[in-house]
């Protein structure tokens, strides 16, 4: 059984900086596409960014490209989120989560994805 331990998330002023960070346990990291979804209050959870198991591979919500930065450390078992240049409507709590089929590139639904952190709340104000 894989746990993900979210932190790093805070109460931040708009246009700061914050990184997340995952630490996993309980299985194989390396063999895990990690991804970073969010969800603001009466919204639905939507993807962030996504990382492959070997780090070589990223992706990004439209929202985000170019602010945020997904990295790996697989000798460390934990998957990291820079978010720069943060907005309020960046606001909402954001979960780490492993794909075991990581033959297949970082993905975006998150139906796509075997464990789930229980999430770190991010507060940007204006």
């Amino acid at each position: 059984q894989v746990q993900l331990v979210e932190s790093g998330g805070g109460l931040v002023q708009a246009g700061g900086s914050l990184r997340l960070s995952c630490a996993a346990s309980g299985g194989t990291f390396s063999r895990y596409n990690m991804g970073w979804f969010r969800q603001a209050p009466g919204k639905e959870r939507e993807f962030v960014a996504g990382v492959s198991w070997s780090g070589g591979t990223t992706n990004y919500a439209g929202s985000v490209k170019g602010r945020f930065t997904i990295s790996r450390d697989n000798a460390k078992n934990t998957v990291y989120l820079q978010m720069n240049s943060l907005k309020p409507e960046d606001t909402a709590v954001y979960y780490c989560a492993a794909d075991m089929n990581y033959s297949a590139g970082p993905a975006r639904p998150a139906t796509r994805y075997d464990y789930w952190g229980q999430g770190t709340q991010v507060t940007v104000s204006s």
